[in-house]
Protein backbone atom coordinates (compact mmCIF):
# COMPACT_ATOMS: atom_id res chain seq x y z
CA UNK A 1 0.00 0.00 0.00
CA UNK A 2 2.76 2.15 0.80
CA UNK A 3 4.14 2.04 -2.74
CA UNK A 4 1.24 2.26 -4.13
CA UNK A 5 1.34 5.83 -2.26
CA UNK A 6 4.95 6.60 -3.61
CA UNK A 7 5.99 6.09 -0.41
CA UNK A 8 9.43 3.65 -1.17
CA UNK A 9 8.93 0.76 1.43
CA UNK A 10 10.80 -2.73 1.69
CA UNK A 11 9.92 -5.87 3.72
CA UNK A 12 12.41 -7.16 6.57
CA UNK A 13 13.26 -10.30 7.80
CA UNK A 14 14.67 -11.11 10.70
CA UNK A 15 14.06 -11.40 14.43
CA UNK A 16 11.33 -10.02 16.86
CA UNK A 17 12.19 -9.82 20.56
CA UNK A 18 8.55 -8.46 21.78
CA UNK A 19 6.97 -12.08 21.73
CA UNK A 20 8.87 -13.80 24.29
CA UNK A 21 11.64 -13.10 27.37
CA UNK A 22 15.11 -13.47 25.62
CA UNK A 23 14.01 -14.97 22.45
CA UNK A 24 14.14 -13.53 19.13
CA UNK A 25 10.94 -14.58 17.08
CA UNK A 26 11.52 -15.63 13.45
CA UNK A 27 9.30 -12.76 12.17
CA UNK A 28 9.36 -10.42 9.32
CA UNK A 29 8.03 -6.31 9.10
CA UNK A 30 7.61 -3.68 6.64
CA UNK A 31 10.32 -0.58 6.16
CA UNK A 32 9.32 2.34 4.79
CA UNK A 33 11.22 5.56 4.24
CA UNK A 34 9.93 8.67 6.35
CA UNK A 35 10.81 11.63 5.01
CA UNK A 36 10.37 14.08 7.62
CA UNK A 37 12.62 11.85 9.60
CA UNK A 38 15.03 11.12 6.75
CA UNK A 39 15.23 7.42 8.00
CA UNK A 40 13.99 4.31 6.99
CA UNK A 41 11.29 3.63 9.68
CA UNK A 42 10.32 -0.60 10.84
CA UNK A 43 6.49 -0.98 11.23
CA UNK A 44 4.58 -4.53 12.74
CA UNK A 45 1.56 -4.28 11.02
CA UNK A 46 0.85 -7.85 11.12
CA UNK A 47 0.49 -7.71 15.41
CA UNK A 48 -3.52 -7.02 15.32
CA UNK A 49 -5.46 -6.33 18.72
CA UNK A 50 -5.83 -9.87 20.43
CA UNK A 51 -1.64 -10.08 19.95
CA UNK A 52 -0.80 -6.97 21.10
CA UNK A 53 -2.94 -7.61 24.34
CA UNK A 54 -1.22 -11.01 24.48
CA UNK A 55 2.29 -9.85 24.21
CA UNK A 56 1.70 -6.32 25.35
CA UNK A 57 4.90 -4.39 23.46
CA UNK A 58 5.69 -1.35 25.20
CA UNK A 59 6.33 0.49 22.21
CA UNK A 60 4.37 1.72 18.82
CA UNK A 61 4.04 -0.47 16.49
CA UNK A 62 4.35 1.86 13.44
CA UNK A 63 7.95 2.80 14.97
CA UNK A 64 9.28 -0.30 16.12
CA UNK A 65 13.01 0.17 18.33
CA UNK A 66 15.82 -1.37 15.81
CA UNK A 67 16.71 -2.75 19.43
CA UNK A 68 13.18 -5.12 19.12
CA UNK A 69 13.25 -6.24 15.88
CA UNK A 70 16.77 -7.28 14.50
CA UNK A 71 17.44 -7.56 11.24
CA UNK A 72 18.58 -10.65 9.91
CA UNK A 73 22.11 -9.35 9.69
CA UNK A 74 22.15 -7.76 13.08
CA UNK A 75 21.23 -10.75 14.39
CA UNK A 76 24.21 -12.54 12.54
CA UNK A 77 26.61 -10.47 13.45
CA UNK A 78 25.77 -10.92 17.14
CA UNK A 79 26.10 -14.00 17.35
CA UNK A 80 29.28 -14.52 15.35
CA UNK A 81 30.63 -12.18 17.87
CA UNK A 82 29.40 -13.88 20.59
CA UNK A 83 26.83 -10.89 21.68
CA UNK A 84 24.04 -13.24 21.10
CA UNK A 85 23.25 -16.63 21.77
CA UNK A 86 22.35 -18.42 18.63
CA UNK A 87 19.61 -20.44 20.23
CA UNK A 88 17.72 -17.43 21.22
CA UNK A 89 16.77 -16.89 17.46
CA UNK A 90 13.72 -18.90 15.77
CA UNK A 91 10.98 -20.31 15.95
CA UNK A 92 9.07 -23.40 17.70
CA UNK A 93 11.93 -26.01 17.75
CA UNK A 94 13.87 -24.63 14.98
CA UNK A 95 16.40 -22.30 16.98
CA UNK A 96 20.15 -21.33 15.81
CA UNK A 97 22.57 -20.30 13.54
CA UNK A 98 20.85 -22.49 10.57
CA UNK A 99 17.85 -20.39 10.98
CA UNK A 100 19.81 -17.06 11.29
CA UNK A 101 22.02 -17.95 7.96
CA UNK A 102 18.51 -18.49 6.50
CA UNK A 103 16.26 -15.40 7.10
CA UNK A 104 20.10 -13.69 6.42
CA UNK A 105 18.90 -14.79 3.11
CA UNK A 106 15.52 -13.93 2.47
CA UNK A 107 16.13 -10.76 3.79
CA UNK A 108 19.11 -10.19 0.97
CA UNK A 109 16.23 -11.11 -0.93
CA UNK A 110 13.37 -9.13 0.05
CA UNK A 111 15.95 -6.22 -0.63
CA UNK A 112 16.04 -6.98 -3.80
CA UNK A 113 12.18 -6.69 -4.56
CA UNK A 114 11.98 -10.71 -4.01
CA UNK A 115 9.72 -11.61 -1.11
CA UNK A 116 9.86 -15.14 -0.06
CA UNK A 117 8.07 -17.05 2.32
CA UNK A 118 9.22 -18.39 5.24
CA UNK A 119 9.96 -21.74 4.65
CA UNK A 120 11.47 -21.09 1.01
CA UNK A 121 14.85 -22.58 0.85
CA UNK A 122 17.10 -22.23 -1.87
CA UNK A 123 21.20 -22.20 -2.64
CA UNK A 124 23.34 -21.33 -0.18
CA UNK A 125 20.70 -21.54 2.29
CA UNK A 126 22.03 -24.02 5.27
CA UNK A 127 19.73 -26.79 5.34
CA UNK A 128 20.48 -28.83 9.12
CA UNK A 129 24.03 -27.85 9.35
CA UNK A 130 25.26 -23.95 10.17
CA UNK A 131 27.23 -22.61 7.77
CA UNK A 132 30.56 -23.01 7.49
CA UNK A 133 34.22 -22.71 5.88
CA UNK A 134 33.87 -20.22 2.88
CA UNK A 135 29.88 -19.86 3.29
CA UNK A 136 30.61 -18.69 6.94
CA UNK A 137 32.86 -15.71 4.77
CA UNK A 138 29.67 -15.11 2.69
CA UNK A 139 27.36 -14.83 5.36
CA UNK A 140 29.49 -12.62 7.24
CA UNK A 141 30.07 -10.72 4.21
CA UNK A 142 25.94 -10.65 3.49
CA UNK A 143 24.85 -9.59 7.37
CA UNK A 144 27.64 -6.47 6.56
CA UNK A 145 25.58 -5.58 3.88
CA UNK A 146 22.24 -5.75 4.94
CA UNK A 147 22.35 -4.57 8.68
CA UNK A 148 22.78 -1.17 6.70
CA UNK A 149 21.62 -1.66 3.25
CA UNK A 150 21.81 1.75 2.27
CA UNK A 151 25.32 2.61 2.70
CA UNK A 152 26.24 0.15 0.14
CA UNK A 153 23.19 -0.61 -2.00
CA UNK A 154 24.93 -1.02 -5.13
CA UNK A 155 26.76 -4.07 -3.61
CA UNK A 156 24.19 -5.17 -1.99
CA UNK A 157 22.18 -6.19 -5.35
CA UNK A 158 25.35 -6.87 -7.14
CA UNK A 159 26.14 -10.04 -4.25
CA UNK A 160 22.42 -11.18 -5.49
CA UNK A 161 22.44 -10.90 -8.80
CA UNK A 162 25.31 -12.15 -9.38
CA UNK A 163 25.96 -15.18 -7.43
CA UNK A 164 23.61 -18.10 -8.06
CA UNK A 165 23.28 -19.51 -4.95
CA UNK A 166 21.83 -16.28 -3.70
CA UNK A 167 19.51 -15.36 -6.14
CA UNK A 168 16.36 -16.98 -5.63
CA UNK A 169 15.87 -19.72 -8.37
CA UNK A 170 12.82 -20.28 -10.58
CA UNK A 171 12.15 -23.26 -8.78
CA UNK A 172 13.02 -23.73 -4.70
CA UNK A 173 12.09 -26.11 -2.08
CA UNK A 174 8.99 -25.81 -0.26
CA UNK A 175 10.06 -26.42 3.03
CA UNK A 176 6.67 -26.61 4.60
CA UNK A 177 5.35 -29.20 1.95
CA UNK A 178 8.84 -30.75 1.50
CA UNK A 179 8.25 -30.36 -2.36
CA UNK A 180 10.42 -27.88 -5.34
CA UNK A 181 7.82 -25.51 -6.79
CA UNK A 182 7.90 -22.97 -9.07
CA UNK A 183 8.47 -19.52 -7.58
Amino acid sequence: MLRAKGVPARARCGFGGYFFPDRYEDHWVGEYWNSGRQQWILVDAQIDAVQKDMFKPQFDLLDVPRDQFLVAGEAWARCREGEADPQAFGVFDMRGLVEVAQNLLRDLAALNNMEMLPWDVWGAMPRGTPPSGADLELFDRLAALTRKPDSGFDETCRQYSENDRLRVPATGFNGLLRRDEAV
